[in-house]
């Protein structure tokens, strides 16, 4: 029997205004692993608080941590770009090499930073860059294609498992692209989220139910859901939303087709005036994310996507064949979500969330919600994105091509 039963990669990006906010998930992690001896992490930690090396300035931290204390030496070197695809490679690789040294049953990686939907993710201050979710699952697949070829012998592991312990990452965009990168579950919220964020005691969930996927996703949930934070002398969750989404290849493959016959179908009816106004219409009356209402972030085109599929389907104005394919594409979402759960009334946004069981999709209700801070935060340059037929759809409904809008400012990015 595999002494760890979990390995677990935990990639920090403090290389923005979120370093000492985020930061206690690295003391979870500590009292995680002394409490569990079968959970082993790896930790690369960019930052520029005081930590292992008080007073050193920015820098990133490497270690390992068991038994709650370190496995080994914290390696400093200058700090890392978080958002360079080949330094997210490196770590998945170095992830997967200890979870082989362990023996480890499972390897799941935690990605700890500010998020942006289908835009991505690890926004670094310094190299002012920012990774879209296309190329975090990318990231993903060159670390398990290294770890493979520098050990062949264990070429069949993989990531089992991502936790985004950042905003508005539930959604239908980078569950597709991970599972095109053979991850298999996406643990993530389709709003914003209150930082710290997701806490690192689902490393324990994981543990205690790695020969049951259900058990786990619920648990995952269930812990996260549990967890409060003071927020102005008030306690709140971490997330308005959870999920844990199934990224099978089988059922992203199915979803994927699904929702791009309802684009076409949508498209289609589109031609019609009278038509195209009823689909606006019934895409309103589903709430975008960021719903609490002092914000100018961009992200309210991300609709609930069982809640908007199911309004097309119901909506008897609407031809037979795209209330069909609206129910098709819902159903094939639903079988996405393994587990999650909402809040009728989440205080620090006053909204209700009890549409957000799962997760979004990008569906703007006018020409200017369609890809705001394009080119430099794009929502829209994603695989699926393309193979769903977004694009035409969106043409159909809004009658011009998609035009580059005002750069991201940093300060707006969600967390």
């Amino acid at each position: 029997m595999s002494l760890i039963l979990l390995q677990y990669g935990l990639y920090r990006d403090g290389d923005n205004n979120l370093d000492v906010a985020q930061s206690p998930v690295i003391d979870q992690a500590f009292a995680v692993s002394a409490r569990n001896a079968r959970i082993a992490f790896t930790v690369e930690d960019t930052t520029a608080r005081r930590d292992f090396v008080p007073m050193r300035g920015s820098r990133t931290e490497s270690y390992d941590i068991q038994n709650g204390k370190l496995d080994g030496p914290v390696r400093i070197e200058p700090p890392h770009d978080p958002s360079a695809r080949a330094n997210l490679a490196a770590f998945v690789a170095r992830t997967l090499a200890d979870a082989r040294r362990n023996a480890a049953t499972q390897c799941w990686i935690e990605l700890v930073d500010h998020g942006g939907g289908d835009g991505g993710g690890l926004e670094s201050d310094r190299h002012g860059s920012l990774m879209t979710s296309s190329d975090i699952a990318a990231a993903i697949a060159d670390g398990v294609a290294a770890h493979a070829n520098a050990q062949p012998d264990d070429a069949s592991r993989k990531i089992d498992g991502v936790v985004a312990n950042q905003c508005l990452m539930a959604t239908l965009g980078f569950a597709d692209a991970l599972s095109r990168s053979e991850v298999r579950w996406l643990a993530a919220s389709p709003e914003t989220m209150l930082a710290p964020g997701v806490p690192s005691d689902v490393a324990g969930d994981i543990a205690a139910h790695v020969t049951d996927p259900l058990a786990t996703a619920r648990a995952i949930v269930r812990t996260t859901m549990a967890t409060s934070y003071d927020l102005d002398g008030d306690a709140y969750p971490p997330a308005a939303a959870f999920d844990v989404i199934d990224c099978s290849q089988q059922k992203v493959a199915t979803m994927r087709a699904a929702v791009a016959a309802l684009d076409l179908a949508l498209a289609n009816a589109a031609d019609d005036p009278h038509l195209r106004a009823v689909i606006i219409d019934d895409a309103r009356s589903i709430a975008g994310m960021v719903r609490f209402t002092k914000s100018n972030m961009p992200w309210r085109a991300d609709r609930p996507a069982l809640a908007l599929y199911a309004r097309f389907a119901a909506d008897e104005r609407l031809p037979a064949s795209v209330r069909t394919a609206a129910q098709d594409a819902r159903t094939s979402v639903a079988a996405l979500v393994v587990a999650h759960a909402e809040n009728a009334h989440f205080g620090p946004f006053n909204a209700d969330y009890r549409d957000a069981a799962g997760p979004t999709v990008h569906f703007p209700i006018s020409a200017s919600q369609r890809d705001p801070w394009a080119p430099n935060v794009s929502e829209t340059q994603t695989a699926f994105y393309r193979e769903t037929g977004a694009h035409r759809l969106e043409e159909a409904l809004f009658g011009e091509r998609l035009t580059a809008r005002a750069g991201r400012s940093k300060d707006k990015l969600a967390g």
